[in-house]
């Protein structure tokens, strides 16, 4: 009989609570470490709300990986008993000839995706809630869902638990060490554990946990903002989340208790955080005149007066593309960062192909577009 192999995951937030809860549900002894608990508002994860949709902006080898985190979707709520997406379709827009718009359209087509492309006259009749400028197009993807974020992380952690997982709340991890004649030493301020292999998803702590990445991850802070609608139907219709793609680049997400709209910002609206441990999280007044704007010319019948902002970290790299799978010349430690704010969707699929790398050394999954250079899976 094989011995489940010894795993730390370091992290436990969008990605590695994933992680935990496959690596437990193959059979490995999990070790997970987080400098917080499942579910907190200090790292990548905060705001109450995400968007799933297989119609992707970008790379078009992202959308197996959507196929697959959408059925580990299912398969997490069907184990967990919890509520985790909410499906209610997403509306992406933007310039009909503008090259992302132009990519997600053929890609679409091309995969069969299940979505509709909505003129202007369209979306006023159906969505009134939005304005779309001349020469743009709406492409309504059915699929298209409201992640609860929170909830998910600590469903997959608790799941993960229920299987055996070990979990470190409120445990920093200063080093993870590759040891002689291979396996992991996890060092942390209550002391030091030695794993087979780690699995490092620290998010924006990532370029302080290993300063010797060859990538270093733009750390950044990402502020939103909640609106009440001024009218009484901004919610009819379903009121599918939506993504404006450039000039506009914005997201917008209604509540699913139909009180409020999230709004949140594209990378070149957002700070760098030098230090993650010192997030600024006051909002100031005058960080809300784009959202201003966005409302007025896009979405008129939001009150542009939030009634709340909160501020959290992202890791971005150059390419958009996260780094996904083994340290250089490490084979027994497995790095998952830089998800460039668009990751959460297709955590769950992460979190398989985490448990591929640490178990089986490499995955079947298609991620070699992932891998920047000096960073790549098996």
């Amino acid at each position: 009989m094989r011995i489940p192999k010894r795993v730390a995951v370091i992290g436990a937030g969008s990605m590695g609570s994933q992680a935990m809860w496959r690596l437990a549900a193959r059979g490995a002894e999990v070790i997970g470490y987080d400098r917080y608990a499942p579910g907190h508002d200090r790292g990548a994860a905060g705001g109450e709300s995400r968007i799933y949709r297989a119609a992707h902006l970008g790379e078009p080898g992202y959308i197996p990986l959507l196929r697959l985190a959408d059925r580990m979707w299912e398969q997490l709520q069907a184990e967990t008993g919890r509520s985790l997406r909410r499906r209610s379709g997403s509306l992406v827009m933007g310039e009909a000839s503008s090259p992302s718009m132009s990519l997600l359209l053929s890609t679409s087509a091309a995969q069969g995706l299940d979505h509709e492309v909505l003129d202007r006259e369209e979306l006023a009749r159906r969505y009134p809630q939005h304005r779309l400028p001349d020469g743009h197009t709406a492409v309504l993807d059915r699929s298209g869902a409201v992640i609860r974020p929170e909830a998910s992380i600590q469903a997959a952690a608790a799941r993960a638990e229920q299987l055996g997982a070990r979990l470190h709340r409120y445990t920093t991890v200063r080093e993870v060490v590759p040891e002689a004649g291979g396996g992991v030493r996890v060092v942390t301020d209550r002391g030091t554990d030695h794993v087979d292999a780690a699995v490092v998803t620290v998010g924006p702590w990532i370029n302080t946990l290993l300063p010797d990445l060859p990538r270093t991850i733009d750390v950044r802070r990402v502020i939103c903002s909640w609106h009440l609608p001024t009218r009484h139907d901004w919610f009819a219709g379903g009121a599918p989340s939506f993504v404006r793609a450039t000039p506009h680049d914005c997201f917008g997400i209604p509540s699913p208790d139909g009180i409020s709209v999230k709004l949140g910002l594209s990378f070149k609206y957002h700070a760098p955080v030098a230090e993650p441990d010192r997030l600024e999280r006051t909002v100031r007044p005058e960080e809300l005149g784009v959202f201003r704007e966005l409302i007025g010319a896009l979405m008129p019948d939001l009150n542009p007066d939030p009634i709340r902002m909160s501020a959290y970290m992202e890791g971005y790299t150059e390419s958009g593309n996260p780094l996904v799978g083994h340290l250089p010349g490490e084979d027994d430690i497995i790095v998952m960062a830089g998800f460039s704010g668009s990751g959460f969707k297709f955590s769950p699929a992460m979190g398989e192909i985490a448990a591929d790398l640490a178990l089986d050394g490499s995955t079947q999954q298609p991620v070699d577009f992932l891998a920047p250079a000096g960073v790549g899976a098996a």
